[in-house]
């Protein structure tokens, strides 16, 4: 299996070597960047399996480096921020991010998070047809690619990754943790803000009126669900 490359983003000169030991020791390839504009550069030249993104950096901020990357890269990007805010985790997500750490934070959680967020699953494991549709909206399962009136459209890999967990329990309400669980790993279940902007983003995306969502259904104080179009007589 091919060792990861993680690139570190961060300002602080000393939590930069601190990881790139810390990181190494675990068997990671390991690059890092001062700034947002030194971090775009680097992905430009280099494939990257994961980045670990300061939110507070010089001149271009984390999260708009986090979003520029996305126009982009697939690599799983985990937040890293001072910041407790709820609004914050928020707007990291929305930007892109797949996940979001809190300084001071403990080595071993960190690496719990890399982990998690560096497992995919792959795309054979899934059964049954290949290729769903759901009126205008086609999801290629093997390709990870989804196609809405036949136009591309680009996806980050969790949000794939939730709408391809949908697709394999549709018409099925399914718990928050659940979901986390399958699609995060097992040390998740309670960040419920983070489906709640994954599942905005994919509505803006697929769905024709994203206020009132066709396929992407609300379980009030339970879960998601995805509808099903019903077959054509």
């Amino acid at each position: 299996m091919r060792t990861a490359r993680i690139l570190v983003v961060d300002d602080e000169p000393q939590l930069r070597r601190v990881m790139r030991a810390a990181l190494t020791k675990q068997g990671y390839i390991i690059d890092d960047a001062r700034t947002g504009e030194e971090a775009l550069e680097a992905v430009r030249r280099q494939r990257y399996d994961l980045l670990l993104l300061d939110r507070n950096l010089p001149g271009m901020s984390g999260v708009e480096c986090c979003r520029a990357v996305r126009e982009g890269s697939d690599a799983a990007i985990i937040m890293l921020t001072v910041r407790k805010a709820e609004q914050d985790r928020i707007e990291a997500l929305d930007a892109g991010a797949d996940d979001y750490v809190t300084k001071p934070f403990s080595m071993p959680e960190l690496l719990a998070r890399i982990r998690a967020n560096l497992r995919r699953v792959p795309a054979s494991q899934h059964d049954g047809p290949t290729v769903v549709t759901l009126d205008a909206i086609r999801v290629d399962l093997d390709t990870r690619h989804v196609f809405v009136e036949d136009k591309d459209v680009r996806v980050t890999p969790k949000q794939f990754e939730v709408l391809e967990y949908l697709i394999a329990n549709a018409n099925v309400a399914i718990q928050h943790a659940r979901i986390l669980q399958a699609v995060w790993g097992p040390d998740y279940g309670n960040e419920s803000e983070y489906l709640h902007v994954i599942m905005n983003q994919l509505r803006k995306k697929i769905e024709p009126d994203p206020a009132h969502p066709r396929y992407i259904l609300t379980e009030t104080r339970f879960g998601y669900r995805l509808q099903m179009p019903a077959p054509s007589r």
